[in-house]
């Protein structure tokens, strides 16, 4: 591959994470277990014929890049990874992880190649990784290759989430390969080509919990420092850890809880807005509280706390949406015993073995408490974010009771999350105690997938009187209450979310050869918190009977 010194596109790339990290020794592109390294460097494979399809203005804008630069032929060449200049190192991340609860050993990017580090214009760094760019030492023998379906809904959830103020990776763009890639989508032995493509993926770091467990699995615990204090250093630099020499075990456990807090965080966002990852193994959670690698993930259409968008997930519904907040939890339990080991006395101390273990029980005892901060964090998230999007000033006694009382009577009959949680400002919250049942629930009766009983209608009624009554007390104390709730409302319960069936009308247009379907959900969901009357009756609607077993529209595979 021909190498420029130096990139067309003006970005300024600073490799800190391959300057400063230990890399694979071996230089050859060959699938095998990797030791003692962070990564390994390995250049994406050429492609056919990339073509742009799509990609994110305010993206390429925190990049520096300008509209003239993206409509370049050197912008689609160097996002699909045939253009590699001099000034880049590629790399793919070496780590490892539980999968489905299960020790899985070396995972690390499999089909994901960092084109490097660059610096932004507002002085942030910013990691650029292609995703479908060919092989790598992890791909596991696979061809390292994604395919247009699964890229689609990798690029337009990205920035769905952005723009819903869910903490998330970016996307920069969507190029064809112009390559065909065999898939088995089902696993069920029909294979079948389809079109090949590269999602450019953006983010301050894509290491993830994985990325700290396989060093101390292996009992390599000089990388696993070594990786520890870099990303303090790096990423975390508001801790204040020492410049240089090693970094306090009290340092160290400010970054657990922080990443500890960040968690909890996220888990309230995907909560409040009915995101469902599908895969949370702790290879795909961000050590920045980030939403990573978009794979088999879903939208709660009727509200089910059981549901799992997972084929794989199936049986067990291990990830399933009432489930993410516990999984997140565990899955810090396993990022603490990972950094356990930095915690460990000196063998050459002079204790005993029975002093050495108490007193690392002792030094540990503090990530203890920063894993059990993660339910007092995310409940009390969560009850604030429930007040929110109820119209509450503030939180109140009693107010538990009613959030546990809106998750059943959702249930009762199957209830869209998005369409109730945004029509429920509609109702007539100062009338409520005087309409009768069929007028008070009217608002929101365009939620429910099939019509309900009159007893159904009835409880639901008696909910909104309790609700109403809440809200009522409030605006009796502020005469613009009324109003200001419901903008509060609406900033909060967002109108239009990525759901499956949307993404899939987006990529049957695409497989096609039309493309404008994907760049109309993108204006549509930067947007999402807008009334955008004009898309009412396309998108602010329930799942079409037609997509709710279609494939791509309910439960999807971990295939690509």
């Amino acid at each position: 591959m021909v190498k420029p010194e130096t990139n067309p596109l003006g970005l300024t790339f600073t490799n800190r994470f391959t300057r400063d990290l230990p890399a694979d020794p071996i230089a050859e592109n060959t699938r095998r277990q990797v030791h003692g390294a962070c990564f390994s460097r390995v250049d994406p494979t050429p492609t056919a014929a990339p073509q742009l399809i799509a990609h994110s203005h305010e993206v390429a804008e925190l990049l520096g890049i300008s509209a003239d630069d993206v409509a370049s032929e050197a912008f689609a060449e160097m996002f699909n990874g045939n253009l590699v200049t001099g000034d880049m190192d590629p790399y793919a991340m070496c780590y490892g992880g539980h999968q489905f609860g299960n020790w899985a050993g070396q995972l690390g990017d499999g089909r994901a190649i960092a084109l490097g580090e660059v610096l932004a214009p507002d002085g942030s760094h910013q990691t650029l990784q292609l995703k479908g760019s060919g092989p790598t030492p992890y791909s596991r023998g696979a061809d390292g290759r994604a395919v247009l379906r699964s890229s689609i809904r990798e690029f337009l959830c990205s920035e769905a989430m952005f723009h819903l103020g869910v903490p998330t990776t970016r996307a920069l763009s969507l190029t064809l390969s112009g390559d065909e890639v065999m898939r088995d989508m089902f696993y069920d032995g029909r294979s079948a080509f389809e079109h090949g493509a590269v999602v450019c993926r953006v983010a301050p770091s894509f290491l993830r919990f994985g990325s700290f467990q396989l060093f101390p699995a292996r009992g390599d615990a000089d990388t696993l420092r070594t990786l520890v204090e870099w990303t303090i250093r790096t990423d975390f630099a508001h801790l204040d850890a020492p410049v240089d020499g090693p970094i306090p075990n009290e340092t160290i456990t400010e970054w657990f809880a922080e990443v500890c807090r960040t968690t909890a965080d996220l888990m309230v966002h995907w909560m409040r807005v009915g995101f469902v990852h599908g895969v949370m193994n702790t290879d795909n959670l961000s050590i920045l509280g980030l939403t990573i690698d978009y794979g088999p993930y879903g939208w709660l259409e009727g509200f089910d706390p059981e549901w799992t968008p997972n084929t794989t997930d199936a049986g067990r519904r291990r990830y399933r949406y009432g489930n993410q907040p516990s999984i997140a939890h565990w899955n810090l339990v396993q990022l603490a015993n990972a950094i356990a080991p930095l915690y460990a006395p000196d063998d050459e101390s002079g204790l005993s073995d029975e002093e050495i273990e108490a007193a690392f029980r002792e030094q540990v005892a503090p990530l203890q408490d920063a894993v059990d901060s993660f339910a007092t964090r995310f409940d009390a998230g969560w009850n604030e974010m429930m007040a929110e999007r109820l119209g509450f000033v503030a939180i109140a006694d009693g107010d538990n009771e009613l959030f546990g009382e809106l998750g059943r009577v959702l249930q009762l009959v199957e209830t869209d999350m998005t369409i109730f949680h945004r029509r429920l400002a509609d109702v007539d919250a100062a009338n409520a105690a005087t309409l009768d049942d069929v007028s008070l629930v009217e608002p929101i009766s365009d939620a429910w997938y099939v019509k309900p009983s009159d007893e159904q209608l009835s409880e639901m009624a008696t909910w909104l009187r309790s609700w109403s009554a809440r809200v009522v007390a409030e605006e009796r104390a502020d005469g613009d209450r009324a109003a200001n709730r419901i903008a509060q409302m609406h900033a909060i319960n967002p109108k239009y979310v990525l759901r499956n069936w949307m993404a899939q009308l987006a990529i049957d247009r695409s497989d096609a050869g039309d493309h404008d379907g994907v760049t109309e959900l993108l204006e549509l969901l930067r947007r999402p918190y807008d009334e955008q009357p004009e898309h009412e009756d396309q998108f602010f609607v329930k799942r079409p009977e037609w997509a709710r077993e279609r494939a791509g529209c309910s439960m999807l595979s971990c295939s690509s």
